[in-house]
């Protein structure tokens, strides 16, 4: 099976085929646009994802 994602113009990968992973990166890239304060909350949630994600690879 090869790598297959997609990159922005700025070659940060934007689409990877795996939906939790691609949702997280949206929301990420949602983050960026909000004020420090309010990005921390995002990064959490991502972060929890992306355990989650990781975790089950193993399982």
């Amino acid at each position: 099976m090869g790598s297959q994602y997609r990159t922005d113009e700025d070659g940060m990968v934007v689409e990877t085929g795996h939906a939790a992973v691609d949702a997280v990166l949206s929301s990420l890239a949602n983050a960026a646009r909000l004020a420090p304060a309010e990005q921390i909350a995002e990064y959490e949630a991502a972060h929890q994802v992306l355990q989650e994600t990781l975790a089950s690879i193993d399982r």
